[in-house]
């Protein structure tokens, strides 16, 4: 999608992408080793579109939410519990958190940033 729309807002001279990505492509974890290197290649994908498009007035970032907690996770509370116990926050994060980071990269107090990556992870990232 990111392929489509950034040479098109290239041509308009201005437009933000925000790419999600998750903690994982920061920090090693057992057993999912192919889900953390795409998260890790996925935040390269836009650090590169970042340098590619930003001259042309298109900020690309990531937010890197933790382990967060939504209505169809119900099923994995105990497991979801466990990831964020150790945490400096103590507990899962809420979609409007990961939500805010975007509203924010998008808005134009963030017009400075680009290419950067968000961890909105209560600090797993951080203390990991």
């Amino acid at each position: 999608m990111t392929t489509t729309l950034a040479p098109a807002m290239a041509e308009r001279g201005s437009g933000t992408i925000v790419v999600i990505g998750s903690w994982m492509a920061t920090v090693g974890h057992a057993f999912v080793g192919f889900y953390s290197a795409t998260e890790a290649a996925e935040a390269q994908l836009a650090r590169s579109w970042a340098a590619e498009f930003g001259p042309r007035g298109v900020r690309v970032n990531t937010v890197a939410p933790g382990a967060t907690r939504a209505a169809v996770d119900d099923a994995s509370d105990d497991v979801i519990a466990r990831m964020t116990a150790g945490t400096p926050a103590g507990r899962p994060g809420r979609p409007e958190e990961v939500a805010a980071a975007v509203a924010w990269l998008v808005s134009d107090a963030a017009a400075y940033v680009h290419g950067a990556t968000i961890p909105v992870d209560g600090g797993i990232t951080a203390a990991r």
